[in-house]
């Protein structure tokens, strides 16, 4: 049996780009060895193809949207099914991982019994496919040095979690805003340990264009996101982020996360947007429009 199985839900392989930092994330994956399982959910053209030739598992007829667009529900059910690890992650189909991934995994495993890892992603344009011959994590992590920049903790790549957590998933649509928040609010309100891993795991966001969205919306701005956040229970459930990881993976143990001055402002940020009084209304007026703000700076 393996230890973790790593899957997505790509987009099509019709665009030349999009298709080969998919692939390099697949093989990617692959390199972490036999304790790990790749599963592809999905219809989307050339995916079969891909799966095929890489060998990983392909899991077609995923449920979707009125749109067409794969629902998360669906994705995760059927990796559930379909893998026997006691370890899941959910991994954005342009996302790099290395060998501290697979030890995050195992480290995790020992210490906590219900989690939430998550962490920030590194950004580089990459445009040919990687050579994963020896050696290849420490040459990326070269040019990762050299060029790469770590995305502020607006948007979450990757999550991973043992078999017993997300076992009921609202109907979000995969690649549209407030899911991704949705899963760092519902393992707080859980009570599993949220635990942030970017000390301790790097991943590698290829950067790419957005011309896969209808008429090239915003992501945040498309009709699904504004299901996605009436599914999530409304605005507040899906305005959690990567700075709302309660606890760290440093060093190989899992620490409380430090009170800053950005944390302490947060965690009142969000006390004030539960409440319901005028103050609470005043406040977020003001935050919605911060919110908007930033939300655009994240997405262009």
């Amino acid at each position: 049996m393996t230890l973790l199985t790593i899957f997505t839900a790509p987009k099509p392989f019709t665009d030349p780009h999009i298709a080969t930092i998919q692939r390099n994330a697949i093989r990617s994956w692959q390199q972490l060895g036999p304790d790990v399982q790749v599963m592809a959910v999905g219809d989307e053209e050339g995916l079969a193809e891909t799966a095929s030739e890489l060998g990983v598992m392909h899991l077609p007829r995923v449920d979707c949207t009125p749109g067409g667009t794969p629902l998360i529900s669906s994705i995760f059910r059927l990796a559930r099914e379909n893998s026997e690890s006691p370890l899941l992650a959910y991994i954005n189909a342009d996302i790099i991982v290395m060998a501290d991934f697979l030890a995050a995994a195992r480290r995790m495993m020992e210490l906590v019994d219900h989690f939430l890892l998550i962490g920030r992603r590194w950004d580089l344009d990459v445009r040919a496919e990687l050579d994963f011959t020896s050696g290849w994590g420490e040459r990326l992590r070269q040019q990762v040095q050299q060029s790469g920049r770590l995305h502020p903790p607006m948007g979450s790549d990757y999550f991973m979690f043992p078999r017993g957590c997300f076992t009921d998933i609202p109907d979000f649509a995969v690649g549209r805003a407030g899911w991704d928040n949705w899963m760092i609010y519902h393992a707080r309100q859980q009570g599993w340990l949220t635990v942030e891993g970017t000390p301790s795991v790097t991943i590698i966001h290829q950067q790419h264009d957005y011309s896969h969205l209808p008429g090239q919306v915003s992501y945040s701005t498309h009709p699904e996101s504004d299901e996605n956040r009436r599914l999530a229970g409304g605005r507040l459930n899906t305005r959690y982020t990567l700075a709302d990881a309660n606890y760290q993976l440093k060093n190989n143990r899992i620490r409380p996360s430090k009170w800053t001055l950005p944390r302490l402002l947060r965690h009142l940020e969000l006390w004030l947007l539960a409440r319901n009084d005028p103050p609470k209304r005043a406040f977020t007026v003001l935050y919605n429009r911060v919110y908007a703000w930033r939300t655009k700076l994240q997405t262009h």
